[in-house]
């Protein structure tokens, strides 16, 4: 089942990370005008954010989720194709109006996904497919956008976006196969409401010592990713002479990350998810070890120490995005387990847009500058972690409380 699952989750994910260029590309081509192509990545990706908590609850309210996953990889790759379709042949702003509604699906191709994992695996392996689960976002980060670019270049403007709907529909069958979830789902008959249901979500992760430390470390610490990723083209351009060279930097780091999950993949039979080092510990070194990647491409001078602070920034983000989710699993209430994913990936897709919306000014001022301050975020995100750890008094207790009031 496991080997399934990752099948299912990493065509899904790379079709996913194939969408956004793909309606840039085709965007243009069509319309002829870079502000269409941007509304139509912005409206497929902001939207989310709305829909990632109500899409949460859902699928926690059903006895087999994976039916429900299935129903939104068909919404998201139906969406994509009608959007092709009408593009050029409707107004404009209907067809970005689709992209936001096939937007609040996107959800379902990352959390809604990792939220199932317990389902599909014994406990014993859960370590493992946590780690093996953060290699299909690694994966999909590689292929997704070096895919569109090759396609675009085969077949022309319309292809990426036909071939990235098509991934996404062909990993509806597995997540119908998804098992079935017994005594955790609440009915929709008779149960809480799902505006409930979204506060007791909200509640179990700022309540949660663990989960909320998580939960705002990796949301600061993506604004700072966003920089990153806004950088690199301008980087290519000033290092190397063209843009495309720097969008290869984003190639080194999703391999690095790829790599260190690897790693992390053959350890976890070793790991444990009961505190420490890992997974907690393991989002201050990540992310502390991803800013210093950045940094060092601020600095760089030359081709050769890009590659290197890329690499290094691929290193520290592989390992944050496994512990991020041992955590997850680790601290979630069973019942509200997929809210919980999907709600983090929305919250992480905010961050990400509104580092990006920084990162474009800063960066027609000074790339250098707007990576440091990408590195700089990587170090807020570290204090912000800390800031929210329990303090020891001198007696050796922990001051602060668990979510149900007691001592931690």
């Amino acid at each position: 089942m496991l080997w399934r699952y990752m099948a299912g989750a990493a065509g899904a994910r790379t079709g996913d990370d194939m969408s956004g260029p793909a309606l840039l590309v085709v965007g243009l081509a069509v319309s002829g005008s870079p502000a269409v192509a941007g509304w139509l990545l912005a409206g497929l990706t902001v939207s989310a954010s709305v829909g990632g908590p109500v899409l949460g609850v859902l699928l926690d309210r059903s006895r087999r989720p994976g039916r429900l996953l299935a129903w939104c990889l068909a919404g998201y790759s139906g969406g994509l194709m009608l959007i092709l379709g009408l593009l050029g042949r409707a107004p404009d702003g209907l067809v970005i109006a689709l992209a936001v509604l096939a937007g609040l699906l996107g959800p379902a191709l990352s959390g809604g996904w990792t939220a199932q994992i317990p389902l599909a695996v014994p406990a014993g392996l859960l370590s493992r497919a946590t780690a093996l689960d953060s290699i299909s976002y690694n994966v999909a980060a590689l292929l997704g956008p070096a895919l569109a670019g090759l396609v675009a270049t085969l077949g022309g403007g319309s292809w990426p976006v036909i071939v990235a709907a098509a991934l996404i529909a062909a990993s509806l069958p597995i997540a119908l196969t998804l098992p079935a979830r017994h005594g955790d789902g609440t009915s929709a008959a008779g149960g809480p409401s799902i505006a409930a249901e979204l506060a007791a979500g909200m509640r179990a992760i700022t309540g949660s010592v663990p989960l909320r430390r998580a939960t705002a470390t990796s949301m600061v610490s993506m604004a700072g990713i966003a920089m990153l990723v806004v950088c690199t083209p301008l980087l290519g351009e000033r290092l190397a002479g063209g843009a495309g060279h720097g969008t290869l930097l984003l190639a080194v780091t999703a391999a690095t990350a790829l790599a260190a999950n690897a790693v992390l993949a053959r350890l976890a039979p070793a790991v444990r998810p009961t505190g420490g080092w890992w997974p907690d510990g393991a989002l201050v070194w990540a992310t502390a070890l991803l800013g210093a990647g950045i940094g060092l491409t601020a600095l760089a001078d030359g081709v050769a120490l890009a590659v290197a602070g890329a690499a290094i920034a691929g290193v520290g983000e592989g390992p944050q995005l496994t512990a991020l989710f041992t955590v997850r699993h680790r601290d979630a209430p069973a019942r509200l387990r997929s809210q919980i994913f999907t709600t983090g990936a929305s919250l992480k897709i905010t961050s990400f847009a509104a580092g990006s919306a920084v990162a474009g000014p800063l960066a027609g001022y000074s790339v250098p500058l707007a990576l440091l301050a990408g590195a700089g975020l990587q170090a807020v995100a570290v204090l912000v972690y800390w800031g929210l750890s329990p303090r020891r008094s001198r007696t050796g207790e922990i001051s602060a409380p668990r979510a149900d009031g007691t001592a931690r």
